[in-house]
């Protein structure tokens, strides 16, 4: 797919699911794919200030940063500790209108208020999530999950066909 400038402020949830399926289509570099989905997240999405993946090692069974933009994040995340930890343990979206108010929420930005947290299960195993985090309160909406889990099945359906890179 040839990346002409990427999306404009009337991107549509529409023109973002077309494009990552743009993205996707035909690289089978796993760290790639959640490269590009992540900067395109960054682009498209308004007031957030992270955008990225951690994924499971299996050896420890700890979430591991992988792509991302934003600030520098923490690295491992141990479930069920914090947003993604609730969110693995449960294989279900999590969307958190006030970090503050989490229990355990991990602190990695000090700016984050809002958080939303998208698992991608695979053969009903959570092997990553999406993480999406806003300097604003209750920032997420029904439409973002519906996005955000609609892009989780796309890269879970080409899971096994992906691979790593390291």
């Amino acid at each position: 797919m040839e990346i002409d400038g990427g999306l404009g402020s009337e991107a549509t949830v529409s023109d973002v699911l077309h494009f990552v399926e743009g993205l996707l289509e035909g690289e089978l570099n796993r760290v790639a794919n959640m490269a590009n989905v992540s900067a395109l997240l960054y682009e498209y999405l308004e007031e957030i200030n992270w955008v990225g993946f951690y994924i499971a090692e299996a050896r420890s069974g700890d979430f591991v940063l992988g792509p991302f933009v934003g600030r520098p994040a923490c690295t491992r995340i141990s479930p069920p500790r914090g947003v993604i930890g609730t969110s693995v343990q449960s294989a279900k979206t999590l969307i958190v209108d006030d970090v503050l108010q989490f229990p355990e929420h991990i602190a990695c930005d000090a700016a984050s208020r809002s958080e939303i947290v998208v698992p991608i299960i695979v053969d009903r195993r959570v092997v990553a999530v999406i993480d999406v985090d806003s300097p604003q309160f209750s920032r997420f909406t029904v439409e973002h999950r519906t996005m955000l889990e609609a892009i989780a099945q796309k890269l879970a359906t080409r899971w096994h066909s992906m691979q790593e890179y390291w």
